[in-house]
């Protein structure tokens, strides 16, 4: 090949390698274009000192153009050669990919900012309109208001009211056979320092209403510390519930943790505790009264009696923060301080004492509600009669006395016989009689409370006293002697479900037997029996069960008029027992004149001048003298 042909093909290769060069200039200029667009480009290379050589046809100038465009320094002012252009525009390429994958970035990122932000801000308008709404109309609804609407009706019906809140004492006056219990538990709450105070006794007979009324009464008096506001609070131990995560406790309060229970809206967004009080703050200053208090669980009860050293209840939280601005100053106070819980506990039970927690009892004063005798009843009977307009005839006062010794239920007697009486005649009755009375009892199925005894004088038979609940119970005993099976081999036998202290009584009552008669007793057969198999688990039968056995070895008949009670020594000494009063009142309800009472109980008798005649005895010889006809 001759060297003009070497030297066109040599030209043509350098014209197409330029016109590539220009075609990759223009497009890095194009895309500049597209991403700042013609006037923004302009102003940019006007900035950098580049728009003289941007313009240019020169493409070694375009090139300089080119870098401190896409390099953004305008401190590049060296032109690059023909064999520079190529390496140059490569790195130029490079960063302007660079650029663009930047410029795509970013434009996602705004692109969900401004989403996120558009998000934001409907929320923030839905906020404020929520709150205007609030402010102006509250969060009502149709459907809301339809409730309330509904309620607003029903508060608009109301039956005539309960026969019992109508015959319920309305003054201590009213208050029927309790008036020791009033004027001890009047001295406890109207004292300058009131005590706490246990209330014992049956139910029905009227321990929350006497402890309300005295409230009331103590107010007006002038050393009285409960002001005409205290408040009497009502509780139930047998109802109290209580979570011992303490996340609800509606006796001492409790923590609504923002978390687990959600405390108010306000609160729980910013994460804040709310403490919610108890009873015993809403009776502060007053009197907190707890209805079997013995059923309430001993953990809780614990906790109500650091709560009355303490006279106020501690909250506790891990999401309490002290320093946060955001928390409440009352939530501060309440957390830091506690709650106020200075109050009188009145609690009452029909358990007896020796079942109630020790810790409760040593900080509590202990009264005792008297059992109601058939007066007390027939009085109770009487005034409900006078309270629902009724003339009670004494015959149909009476016979409720025989069938409950329950206040409460005596009064429900006789609002059941009004009501009856109303369904009969068709119009308000004015008279309560016999029929209408009868007619009640027997649909009740009620059985007469007072026992109905034999008195027929014999042999081997006594009676004896106990106690069940805070009632006292007449229990026949009676013995029979037989000459042994064996001779020199006597034996006793007794039934065993009389309780298991009976075998102790027993064996008590055989020595004292064989040292009072001298004699050998391993010749006899001895059998005890407690009749119906009453329930005597203690030592108070001791006493009865050596007479019966007297009387019968002897074939001496003893007093029917005369009960007794009392745990007997080996050495024939009568020893003290427990349930004296209701054991008292038993006898006198049973009708039995005489009751023979250990010397060392002689503190424990009531101090009445009714029957039954009380005889205190030291010895079995004493008790041997009195029951001898």
């Amino acid at each position: 090949m001759s060297e003009q042909s070497q030297a066109k093909i040599s030209d043509s290769s350098s014209r197409r390698g330029a016109l590539a060069l220009q075609r990759r200039v223009d497009a890095m200029e194009q895309v500049l274009i597209q991403i700042y667009g013609p006037e923004r480009l302009v102003l940019r290379a006007g900035k950098l000192q580049a728009l003289k050589q941007l313009r240019s046809e020169d493409l070694a100038l375009k090139t300089l153009a080119l870098q401190k465009l896409i390099l953004d320094d305008p401190g590049i002012t060296a032109i690059p050669t023909r064999r520079q252009i190529p390496r140059i525009l490569t790195h130029l390429e490079d960063e302007l990919a660079d650029m663009i994958a930047r410029r795509t970035l970013e434009d996602e990122l705004e692109k969900k900012i401004a989403e996120r932000m558009q998000e934001r801000h409907e929320e923030y308008v839905r906020d404020i309109r929520n709150q205007i709404l609030k402010e102006d109309g509250g969060p009502e609804t149709p459907e809301t208001l339809k409730k309330l609407d509904r309620l607003t009706e029903l508060d608009k019906v109301h039956l005539k009211g309960s026969a019992l809140d109508v015959v319920r004492p309305a003054s201590l006056e009213e208050v029927v056979g309790q008036s020791a219990a009033i004027e001890s538990l009047m001295a406890k709450l109207a004292s300058p320092f009131p005590q706490h105070v246990l209330l014992y006794g049956p139910p029905g007979i009227g321990k929350t209403t006497v402890a309300r009324l005295v409230l009331e009464a103590a107010k007006n008096l002038a050393q009285s510390p409960f002001q005409p506001q205290a408040a009497f609070v009502e509780a139930d131990g047998t109802t109290l519930r209580w979570d011992p995560r303490e996340v609800t406790n509606p006796l001492l309060g409790s923590v609504h943790d923002p978390i687990y229970q959600g405390a108010r809206r306000e609160l729980a967004e910013s994460g804040i505790p709310e403490p919610k009080t108890g009873l015993v703050t809403e009776a502060h200053g007053g009197v907190l009264f707890i209805d079997e208090i013995g059923e309430m669980d001993p953990i809780l009860q614990n906790k109500l009696l650091k709560v009355l050293e303490d006279k106020r209840v501690r909250f506790d939280s891990p999401y309490y923060d002290p320093d946060d601005v955001n928390v409440p100053q009352y939530v501060h106070k309440l957390f830091q301080e506690g709650a106020p819980a200075d109050f009188v506990l009145v609690g009452a039970t029909t358990r007896q004492p020796d079942e109630i927690a020790p810790a409760l009892r040593s900080r509590c004063a202990e009264i005792f509600f008297d059992p109601l005798t058939p007066e007390d009843i027939e009085r109770i009977v009487r005034e409900a009669g006078r309270k629902l307009g009724l003339e009670v005839k004494a015959s149909v006062a009476q016979m409720i006395s025989q069938y409950t010794l329950e206040g409460r239920r005596a009064v429900t007697l006789v609002v059941d016989a009004y009501s009856t009486a109303y369904l009969t005649q068709g119009t308000t009755p004015h008279l309560l009689d016999d029929a209408v009375m009868q007619r009640v009892i027997s649909r009740s199925r009620l059985s007469p409370v007072k026992p109905i005894i034999r008195r027929d004088a014999e042999p081997g038979r006594v009676f004896g006293l106990a106690v069940a609940g805070y009632h006292g119970l007449v229990i026949e005993i009676e013995a029979a002697v037989f000459p042994a099976r064996e001779t020199g081999r006597g034996r006793w036998y007794f039934n065993e479900t009389a309780g298991s202290m009976t075998k102790d009584s027993v064996f008590n009552a055989q020595a004292c037997l064989r040292r009072v008669t001298g004699r050998d007793l391993s010749q006899y057969d001895f059998h005890i029996n407690v009749v119906g198999g009453g329930n005597i688990d203690g030592p108070s039968a001791g006493v009865a069960i050596f007479v019966a056995a007297y009387s019968a070895l002897t074939k001496t008949p003893m007093r029917m008029d005369t009960a007794l009670t009392g745990e007997l020594a080996l050495s024939g000494r009568v020893k003290p027992v427990g349930g004296i009063p209701e054991k008292i009142f038993g006898a006198g309800q049973a009708g039995f004149k005489r009751v023979l009472v250990p010397a060392d109980n002689r503190m424990d008798l009531p101090a009445t001048t009714q029957a039954p005649e009380l005889v205190l005895v030291h010895t079995v010889a004493d008790v041997l003298d009195e029951v001898h006809l």
